[in-house]
């Protein structure tokens, strides 16, 4: 299943309109500081990638979950418990160096994943509906977080191993966790648009009935799916730890939110079968765009989650218009 220009037509739209309103703002709202002028250096495009990277690896993972007509609320809490488990490790162990790095990578990838594959049994084993596996996994991981660390956030200012630091640094002038973002972006494309468990996802997420008659293992399939989306909290909390120097218990809070809006905008259909990890991307730098202009005219961040959730329904009402015609 190829991406069509067409279908991520509104979505460039959207994101064109939130670009061209940062100058119009600016332009008749002025103000000393020029927030254009500010918002189109390097500096700061640099910065909207580094900041809302995370964002986007986790809308990533719950592309897959929403294309089999899922849901993930868990993967905000996971991104805190794999954030914790990387943290602590390290703080236990003074020496640093290459091998504490790839271990303390492979703990957190492997909590991350490991919750996730708990969400997937839930939903296939269990027979449960995904909204109310996930949402227990959300208090369960949280809680798993707050007894590793004791209720205490660890500190790791000057202790990371230099490997696992550059995680959150800049290569040259290119954010690492951008880069690790769009790799996750073109890997995951590969997977769903050139591979039989691509096609496989988006069958299930069509027609969940006509996918098991026709020989698809169903619940196979939706339980990988709900690990790589844990997988990738995993990896969202690795860049998110190393750009803090910290992992907290409380950390994630409000992340599902974001990386669940930043796929309906991105054009995946809430009821599963249609959708991209293409349009995922934009969504996401939609969102990062529009907090980092709302942020530099210091809006009020309780007003700028209005206007998120106004645009999240807007783009729900988009998809709805365009299936009916």
């Amino acid at each position: 299943m190829r991406v069509r220009l067409s279908a991520l037509a509104p979505v460039l739209a959207l994101l064109g309109l939130t670009l061209a309103l940062t100058v119009i703002w600016d332009r008749f709202v002025p103000r000393e500081d020029h927030v254009t002028g500010i918002f189109f250096t390097a500096q700061n495009l640099g910065n909207v990638l580094r900041q809302n990277a995370e964002y986007g690896i986790l809308a990533v993972g719950m592309t897959f979950v929403i294309l089999t007509a899922g849901i993930d609320l868990s993967v905000g809490s996971l991104l805190a418990f794999s954030s914790v488990v990387a943290a602590g490790v390290i703080d236990s162990h003074p020496q640093s160096g290459p091998g504490l790095a790839l271990l303390v990578i492979t703990l957190g990838l492997l909590a991350g994943s490991g919750l996730g594959f708990l969400n997937g049994l839930g939903v296939t084993l269990g027979k449960m509906q995904p909204f109310i596996v996930t949402l227990a996994m959300m208090s369960v991981a949280r809680g798993f977080a707050f007894l590793w660390t004791g209720g205490r956030g660890v500190d790791l200012i000057g202790d990371q191993p230099a490997l696992f630091e550059r995680l959150g640094q800049d290569l040259g002038r290119v954010p690492v966790p951008a880069l690790i973002l769009l790799s996750s972006v073109a890997v995951s494309h590969l997977v769903l648009t050139r591979t039989r468990f691509g096609r496989f996802v988006y069958a299930i997420g069509s027609n969940e009935n006509a996918a098991r008659l026709s020989g698809i293992a169903v619940e196979r399939i939706k339980t990988l799916v709900y690990t790589i989306c844990g997988f990738l909290a995993g990896v969202a909390a690795m860049i998110y730890t190393a750009r803090t120097n910290a992992g907290r218990p409380d950390d994630g809070i409000g992340f599902e939110l974001d990386a669940i809006a930043a796929v309906v905008i991105g054009g995946t259909n809430l009821m599963g079968g249609r959708g991209s990890v293409i349009g995922t991307l934009i969504g996401a730098l939609t969102i990062g765009v529009l907090n980092n202009v709302l942020g530099l005219r210091g809006v009020d961040p309780n007003l700028q989650r209005v206007l998120k959730g106004l645009i999240i329904v807007a783009a729900v009402l988009v998809q709805r218009e365009r299936k009916t015609k």
